[in-house]
């Protein structure tokens, strides 16, 4: 046999061991390769004279391998929860806050002429045989829940009802849906303060005398009601309300330059009665003095029809209940006025005239009757060095009918505060203030008698929170 013979079966056979041992190895992953040092021949099995090159991946299952799909683990997805917010701001609820405040009260009666008893309709203190009260007690839930909706809400915990001394009234419950971005235009709705007056509008908290003028309550009372108020006012003013508001000068706050709307007319927590809303409108304009000081003018009115409540009454030792319309008695009132705030000296003042229910002198009905009624009030605020000292003296008066007293009476109110109140901290008030009462009708039941040159002391702590 031929050399060239030879070498050809030598690698006819070194291709069949190749092709044989890639058969027998199909299934496997890898192929150890061999080289002979002396005739470079690649083997599949070790052997003397044969040189171990590696391991390899056959070519086609390595093509597999890269064109077969990478298997991932499959892991959920994470997707972040996301509550919805206004503007990017914080989430309503956190927008909202808590605030409140509660007065602690006291007076003691001293002596008084007439065929009357002590009474006040909005101090329960005021009163024979009566001591400390928990005049207020109120927690507020406040806040922009939206860039264009704040909302208001505040129950009273120490509201007299019934027989007991203390239990919860609604006592504000209203939004405000503002139409622009700084909100000079902005809707009312719901349970609030019906825009009458400056005093109307006044916080019971407000610095001063321990009430505020009952004899503008008498005037203009619906303090509270249900219904709808558009109101206006610049930027620059609602900045300037905003100002006033704080506790040294303690303004009405923010009602709008000008304001309208239509409301129940029956009162805090009464639905209405007779399918007649009252309407209301009201101008303010604050502005600076040359001084710095800040003088607000203002003036407003209301009318509508209310329809009161009758009760027995004692008349020529026998006993009836006074008649009225059903439809209810023409209520209609118009104030104006004007507050120098006191920085340091202030004075304000405010007249109300109009006419609104009344119990007839015979007591058999309630009719139509005209009322007069208003205040004016001088004050300083001090710096104390410890706190500020804000000394106060005040002037009020009223006849005509109270409406909300049952049988709407008519009653007559001429009386003079002195007093000084004082702040040691931003957050806790103290008040003690003389009273001097000329007159004054106790409409809380017949035969409606008459209080002359009565004097009391009363004294009040506040604390805001």
């Amino acid at each position: 046999m031929s050399s060239r013979t030879s070498s050809f079966l030598r690698i006819f056979a070194t291709a069949l061991t190749l092709l044989s041992c890639s058969a027998a190895r199909s299934e496997a992953e890898n192929l150890e390769l061999f080289m002979d040092t002396k005739t470079k021949q690649i083997f599949a099995e070790a052997a003397p004279g044969r040189v171990r090159l590696g391991t390899f991946t056959p070519v086609e299952d390595d093509q597999k391998k890269v064109s077969a799909p990478e298997k991932k683990e499959m892991v959920p997805e994470k997707k972040e929860i996301v509550v919805p917010t206004s503007g990017g701001q914080k989430p309503w609820y956190e927008r909202l806050k808590l605030s409140g405040y509660t007065q602690v009260r006291y007076h003691e009666l001293l002596e008084s002429e007439g065929d009357g008893e002590w009474f006040h309709p909005a101090d329960r203190t005021v009163a024979d045989d009566t001591t400390l009260l928990i005049r207020r007690a109120r927690i507020t839930v406040s806040g922009d829940v939206t860039d264009n909706l704040f909302l208001y809400f505040q129950p009273d915990f120490s509201a007299s009802l019934s027989s007991g001394d203390y239990s919860t009234q609604l006592r504000d419950a209203y939004g405000d849906l503002s139409f622009d971005e700084d909100k000079e235009l902005r809707l009312r709705m719901g349970l609030s303060k019906v825009p009458f007056g400056y005093t109307n509008l006044q916080s019971s908290k407000n610095r001063g005398p321990l009430e505020r003028p009952e004899a503008l309550n008498s005037a203009a009372e619906g303090e509270r009601d249900l219904g709808f108020f558009l109101m206006w006012a610049p930027k620059e003013k609602r900045d300037l309300f905003k100002k006033l508001a704080t506790d040294r000068l303690k303004g009405s706050g923010d009602y709008g330059v000008a304001t309208i709307g239509a409301y129940t007319g029956q009162g805090l927590n009464r639905s209405d009665q007779n399918d007649d809303l009252h309407v209301a409108a009201r101008l303010a304009y604050p502005f600076e003095l040359g001084s710095g000081q800040v003088f607000e003018p203002f003036a407003s009115g209301y009318m509508g029809q209310y329809v009161p409540r009758g009760s027995e009454v004692e008349i020529n030792n026998g006993v009836l209940t006074p008649t009225f319309r059903d439809e209810g008695i023409n209520d209609r009132r118009a104030s104006a006025g004007f507050v120098l705030y006191p920085m340091p000296f202030g004075i304000e003042t405010e007249w109300t005239v109009g006419e609104g229910p009344q119990l007839s002198d015979d007591y058999t009905s309630i009719e139509e009757g005209g009322l007069e009624g208003g205040y004016i009030q001088a004050s300083y605020l001090l710096d104390a060095g410890k706190g500020y000292l804000f000394p106060f003296t005040r002037w009020q008066y009223y006849k005509g009918g109270r409406k909300f007293a049952s049988n709407a009476p008519d009653v007559n109110l001429n009386e003079w505060d002195f007093g000084v109140e004082w702040q040691p901290v931003s957050n806790v008030e103290f008040v003690l203030q003389y009273s001097y009462t000329n007159e004054r009708t106790n409409s809380s039941r017949s035969p409606y008698g008459q209080l002359t040159d009565g004097q009391r002391i009363g004294a009040q702590v506040q604390f805001s929170y």
